[in-house]
């Protein structure tokens, strides 16, 4: 039995990581269409945020929650004002404008920080005992926090007038625009918003993976296959996604090992857009957000 609940806690955290490292990159690609290719870059930024507040004194929980989303919400900010709003629409230059800057900040970090060694935080939270066996804390605040994020998006975008916007100039951009509403702002705060989200999931990972200038590639594979898997809607399909994809990694990882867990990953995502090319909530929970 301590087993059975050990192992659960392990694949709900398995989940967890992979709507942690999705969300932002569902935001911006779900939302606005914008394939951002740097989006491993600005999780690796979130975790330079918190390696650098905490070498100079900062408590590593404001470093993490407070500084790392707002760092990197500011640097999608200029980013969208000084690169994004000029490629709207013409998805493939989007694409190869952030695969640039993807490469600009590796470079950037790189100069900064060295390439040869991972920069380390230690983990704030402790081993917990479940019987013979042990669960790490921070993995259970991960999950929760995961949740947390989760419902604080779509409270935002659900409940309040600036998302009641926001969805409604993505949808129809004209119609927005015609009605008063500040369409260049909108896109603006949505992809800062997104990017906010993704930093601060980095800074979050910064104690458990480390952090290196090339570490945005380790994500950015699996944050696209979740969030293509889960479909259009933004948080159903991001749930759905890593519910599915995080169950296949973590079985087959404690069956036969981390390496041929990532191959079944892939194997499943193939599998399952074979079946639904449109993903999961393009089969189920279309009204769903």
């Amino acid at each position: 039995m301590d087993q059975v609940a050990a192992l659960v806690i392990q694949l709900a955290y398995g989940v967890a990581n992979l709507a942690l490292i999705s969300l932002g990159l569902a935001i911006i690609f779900g939302m606005m269409r914008v394939i951002n290719l740097a989006h491993g870059e600005f999780l690796m930024l979130g975790g330079y945020t918190v390696v650098v507040a905490t070498n100079n004194g900062v408590n590593l929980w404001i470093a993490m929650l407070i500084l790392a989303p707002l760092v990197v919400g500011v640097i999608g900010v200029v980013v969208e004002r000084l690169l994004i709003r000029w490629l709207y629409g013409r998805m493939v230059d989007t694409l190869l404008a952030t695969w640039g800057l993807s490469l600009l900040l590796i470079g950037i970090v790189t100069s900064i920080f060295g390439a040869s060694t991972a920069t380390t935080v230690s983990v704030p939270i402790g081993v917990i005992r479940i019987g013979e066996y042990s669960v790490s804390g921070y993995d259970l605040f991960l999950i929760g926090v995961t949740l947390g994020l989760l419902g604080a998006v779509y409270a935002v975008l659900k409940l309040t007038k600036l998302g009641l916007v926001a969805r409604g100039t993505m949808q129809n951009a004209e119609m927005a625009s015609a009605l008063g509403v500040s369409t260049s702002r909108i896109y603006m705060i949505t992809f800062g918003l997104g990017a906010a989200v993704t930093g601060l999931a980095g800074g979050l990972l910064a104690p458990v993976t480390g952090v290196l200038p090339t570490i945005g590639a380790t994500y950015i594979a699996k944050a696209f296959i979740t969030v293509i898997s889960g479909g259009a809607s933004i948080l159903a399909g991001t749930a759905a996604g890593s519910v599915l994809l995080g169950l296949v990694n973590g079985i087959f990882s404690f069956l036969t090992g981390p390496t041929f867990g990532e191959v079944a990953l892939l194997l499943a995502a193939i599998v399952l857009l074979r079946l639904m090319p449109r993903g999961i909530t393009g089969r189920f929970f279309r009204k769903s957000l």
